[in-house]
């Protein structure tokens, strides 16, 4: 097996960390974190053809698209001679899947040493996977994370209400920029005002109330589907943005439901197979950690009163009891009809499942759940987009204008 460059301890002072761009709002919250205890870290921005193309000269037709991309935009920053590749790491999470979440870090150590030998891919993973990295976490930090997460799924939430009604065109912008800038700097700076939850989820609410919005009535869609395409504007080729110019309104579920469905998958099948382990039972610890956390969320929300509050996790877990067991778990398993169902019961009927051509939990899961979904809530209009390299936007965008045809208010 060949041996592939390490980051050690030494590196944290001398490298630039790139991250691949997923969740713009989120991961910028969750770089100051690291930046506050020394480390240097970049989000990536590149979002060219160029990114598609070195993607396919780097990955086997077999891995997914997500995988693609991820190494795509690694190689083509790397090859615009930006970075210093003596002085350069990549980094990449790992949740412990089946999938891209735990193997695709291969692929991206294979396709670097390639070119750059030198170069270090340091894995961010809660399961263990890479127990020899300089790249750690503490609990502090992982306190810290959660709340960023937090703030990041309320400032999607907000932006994405206001944008899609906001009478002059970008104030929600200022006001997103305002906050990220706020809470980045509380963050960098160590400060323990991120502990101040309540407070700051009412002034963010209040901030964006504040911001005049249009009463029309706009469609609602709802955005599901693989974790990477989800969210990534890379991915699905910016397609919030499609749908505000559209005249809709995107809903995306928030990020920590991921999270959460990643915790409570490892005691929910200690439970199922009568195993349990250490692991499962700090998952399960730690998930009654985070869904309090949520719950205080959801709680200030409704009291707030102008935002749609997110999803109890408790209740999506109910809801996937309905169409799924909560075994299945490869990729984004029962929380994708969990979600689907979430949003066709709170009024959003109309749905955009993404997901990589290829994807097998993604296609057996999501397409096999929509018609469960669609004979309990029948105004439910949902449609699945394959992502892929081979697939043009304009094929994609026609298939949604032609969801939103028939999409009801």
């Amino acid at each position: 097996m060949p041996e592939y460059a390490k980051f050690t301890e030494d590196m944290i002072k001398t490298h630039t960390i790139l991250v691949p761009d997923m969740l713009p709002i989120h991961f910028k919250m969750l770089i100051a974190i690291f930046e506050a205890k020394g480390y240097k870290l970049e989000l990536l921005r590149n979002d060219s053809r160029a990114v598609v193309d070195e993607g396919l000269k780097n990955v086997h037709n077999d891995a997914c698209y997500p995988a693609l991309l991820v190494i795509g935009q690694f190689m083509d920053a790397l090859k615009s001679g930006k970075y210093d590749p003596d002085k350069t790491a990549l980094l990449i999470t790992q949740t412990g899947g089946g999938c891209r979440a735990s193997n695709y870090i291969h692929l991206l150590r294979k396709a670097v040493a390639r070119n750059y030998p030198q170069i270090p891919v340091v894995s961010l993973n809660f399961s263990g996977l890479e127990k020899d990295s300089a790249f750690r976490i503490t609990a502090p930090m992982f306190l810290k994370m959660l709340y960023a997460v937090l703030y990041g799924d309320l400032l999607m939430t907000c932006y994405n209400k206001c944008r899609a009604y906001e009478i002059n065109k970008g104030d929600s912008k200022k006001m997103l920029d305002k906050w990220h800038r706020r809470l980045c700097n509380i963050f960098l700076k160590g400060s323990r005002m991120y502990l101040k939850t309540k407070k700051i989820y009412r002034d963010i609410l209040n901030d964006f109330a504040s911001i005049p919005l249009s009463s029309e009535k706009k469609i609602r869609v709802g955005i599901v589907g693989e974790i990477y395409v989800k969210y990534s504007p890379l991915a699905n080729n910016h397609l919030e943005d499609f749908l505000i110019s559209e005249g809709c309104e995107p809903v995306v579920p928030s990020l920590l439901e991921f999270v959460m469905y990643c915790a409570a998958g490892t005691f929910n099948d200690a439970k199922i197979y009568d195993h349990p382990t250490k692991e499962s039972v700090f998952n399960k610890i730690g998930y009654e950690l985070i869904y309090a956390k949520q719950k205080e969320l959801i709680k200030v929300m409704k009291e707030q009163g102008s935002f749609e509050p997110l999803h109890d996790f408790e209740h999506l877990r109910k809801l996937a009891d309905k169409y799924i067991n909560q075994g299945v778990v490869m990729g984004e398993g029962w929380l994708i009809p969990a979600e689907m169902a979430a949003l066709a019961k709170s009024g959003v009927e109309n749905i955009i499942c993404t997901q990589p051509f290829g994807c097998l939990p993604n296609h057996i899961v999501a397409k096999g759940m929509s018609r469960a979904i669609k004979q309990d809530n029948p105004n439910a209009n949902i449609v699945a987009i394959d992502y892929d390299p081979g697939a043009t936007r304009v094929n994609q965008e026609n298939r949604i204008k032609l969801m939103l045809a028939n999409a009801r208010l």
